[in-house]
């Protein structure tokens, strides 16, 4: 039997990497492709959910940054450094830490990042500075920094990312014997929907699949100016991964979605926890609020009447990331443990037995 190495080994001939490349890897990818039952009977597609929480780091930005970091450590960069709302920093550092001999530093908006993936960046000994504004303001600073000092950026302005994020494509044609005929997704910086399109493209060309699917993307209604048509100065919303006002990938997730005959539509915060209790309770799977947009949207899309002409249709939701990067949000959202004496009798009643 063959073990999984990594994005890198598994899809070479498909992305940008040499024998001259040094492979930082954390053996990212291969990321389980869940049937979920109770979307399926009630929207009447076959809805599969891909897990990306079962990343080394707990989310999808894995794939991209095992590609940013070995091409960076590739041209000899000692630093690296990300503007983050969480998830990429706890990536980029644990990479940056795998590369060794190479720091890592990340800009954060203040008081806007929730503190498992801020947990993660420190512990990975990066260098962690909150910047007193927006995700925005920060990414401007580190495009700015890096344009100017022999800095690495790795945000998904860096064409790696989008090389290494595309292979989550590739998995789910491998897995189904084609493309589906939707896939659903959260947008935040954009960077996501970009580098799936582009990998689906990449496997009918090479004709590894036959097809391409509609591409699905959503915003979170506090945080939509695709949707809006323009920035969002204070972008607000409780999915803080994709919490973000004026998109790195915008014009290329237009292309995603006007090349597939897709959408790209809006969910309120409301919506976003319905669907990510619901994940949990009736799925068994566990992601942080901003991976529930993708679900949210679709439960929107099919009270709206989109999918009646598509029975039987495959549809894929993106999850992006674990629910214990943002632990909080969950414990605000559950009932607090019924507290009971150590006593069989009142425990058999409170359940009921």
């Amino acid at each position: 039997m063959v073990s999984w190495k990594g994005i890198i080994e598994r899809y070479r001939d498909f992305l940008p990497v040499s024998d001259k490349t040094p492979v930082v890897t954390l053996h990212e990818g291969n990321t389980p492709l869940i049937p979920s039952r109770d979307l399926s009977e009630e929207i009447g597609l076959e809805v599969y959910l891909k897990y990306e929480g079962l990343n080394p780091t707990g989310s999808f930005k894995d794939r991209g940054m095992t590609m940013a970091i070995s091409k960076a450590k590739e041209k000899g960069c000692t630093v690296v450094m990300c503007a983050s709302t969480g998830n990429t920093s706890a990536s980029a550092a644990a990479y940056a830490a795998r590369g060794g001999s190479m720091k890592c530093v990340v800009l954060i908006p203040e008081g806007n990042i929730a503190l498992g993936k801020l947990a993660q960046a420190m512990i990975h000994q990066a260098k962690v500075i909150a910047v007193q504004g927006n995700f925005d303001e920060a990414l401007t600073l580190v495009k700015e920094i890096t344009r100017d000092y022999p800095v690495e950026l790795v945000n998904s302005l860096n064409p790696y990312r989008i090389e290494g994020q595309k292979t989550s494509a590739f998995e789910i044609c491998d897995v189904l014997e084609d493309a589906p005929e939707f896939h659903a997704i959260p947008v935040g910086n954009a960077g996501n929907i970009t580098a799936y399109w582009k990998g689906y493209k990449e496997y009918k060309q090479r004709q590894r699949s036959q097809s391409l699917p509609r591409m699905l993307g959503f915003q979170a209604a506090g945080a939509a100016p695709i949707v809006l048509g323009k920035i969002v100065e204070r972008p607000e919303t409780i999915a803080t991964a994709i919490r973000i006002g004026n998109p790195a990938s915008w014009k290329a997730a237009e292309a995603a979605r006007d090349e597939s005959s897709g959408r790209i539509d809006a969910v309120t915060d409301e919506e976003i926890l319905q669907a990510y209790q619901r994940l949990a309770a009736a799925s068994g799977v566990f992601v942080e609020p901003a991976s529930a947009a993708s679900v949210a949207g679709i439960l929107k899309l099919h009270q709206d009447g989109y999918f009646k002409k598509f029975k039987g249709a495959r549809l894929v939701c993106t999850l992006t990331g674990h629910g214990l990067k943002d632990p909080d949000i969950a414990i605000k959202n559950v009932k607090a443990p019924v507290s009971l004496k150590p006593d069989i009798k009142e425990i058999l009643k409170e359940i009921g037995l």
